[in-house]
């Protein structure tokens, strides 16, 4: 690999958000490798280029070691991770199992913080260092109900985020994005139909719902030389935030 193309793994790369964060590195000239359980019928691509997939369940520890040993085999270098990995069903606390939690706490927290050590290794023996970005969600910073245990493992990611980027310093930096609500290809999901998806919209002050592209502008700004000083950052990524519930409720002051 020329070493003025930098190498970028995106986890859970092939769908949704992480197939946005791929495709904007790919159009920023990066070589991208994605991994997920299943490869994509139709990989990522951008710039007249696609990504390269690894198999790889990233809640299991052997295959994340073989994952990096893959790339430090073949690609010699590792510049940036994206930790996009994750998500969560919807489940009422009160009802979920405990191993439920225990597996959206592997996914979201404790999986996200293997694959950093494991890139972090490979970074520290590099002349030039990397970057590693953690995908982190307004869950972390709000009540999360319906996904409890998803907010919780989110607000372990910030911490994270900010106990990594100290102890990693100075040659790995380490920030998080944290979106709100995203229009993928799973919105109906969380959200319903397009008029539940437009009324979602309708309660975020610039009117819409992210894109996975606004989600991969914001990761390769934060893993470029322009954010040469940003570390132990969270980049809330929401389009204003919520606008408080307690306005629409009051009977005065409704401007």
């Amino acid at each position: 690999m020329a070493e003025d193309i930098r190498v970028v793994l995106v986890t859970g790369g092939t769908q949704g958000v992480g197939r946005g964060i791929a495709q904007s590195f790919l159009a920023s000239g990066a070589h991208v490798v994605v991994c997920g359980r299943q490869a994509p019928d139709t990989p990522p691509a951008a710039a007249g280029r696609s990504v390269a997939f690894l198999p790889c369940d990233v809640r299991d520890t052997a295959q994340v070691d073989a994952l990096f040993a893959h790339i430090a085999a073949k690609l010699g270098r590792l510049d940036v991770l994206v930790n996009n990995a994750g998500g969560a069903p919807f489940a009422l606390a009160a009802q979920a199992s405990p191993r439920f939690h225990e597996k959206i706490i592997a996914l979201n927290l404790l999986a996200p913080l293997h694959l950093a050590q494991k890139a972090n290794t490979l970074m520290q023996a590099q002349r030039g260092g990397g970057a590693i970005v953690f995908i982190g969600s307004t869950s972390a910073l709000r009540p999360s109900p319906g996904t409890a245990a998803y907010g919780a493992a989110k607000a372990g990611v910030l911490s994270l985020v900010q106990s990594l980027a100290v102890e990693w310093a100075p040659k790995v930096r380490v920030n998080a994005v944290s979106p709100g609500p995203v229009l993928t290809e799973h919105a109906g999901l969380h959200f319903g139909d397009a008029a539940g998806v437009a009324a979602v919209a309708a309660t975020i002050p610039l009117a819409r719902l992210a894109a996975p592209a606004d989600v991969g502008a914001a990761c390769v700004w934060l893993a470029s030389d322009a954010a040469a000083y940003v570390s132990g950052a969270n980049l809330m990524l929401h389009g204003g935030g919520e606008r408080p519930a307690f306005l629409a409720a009051a009977s005065v002051n409704r401007g």
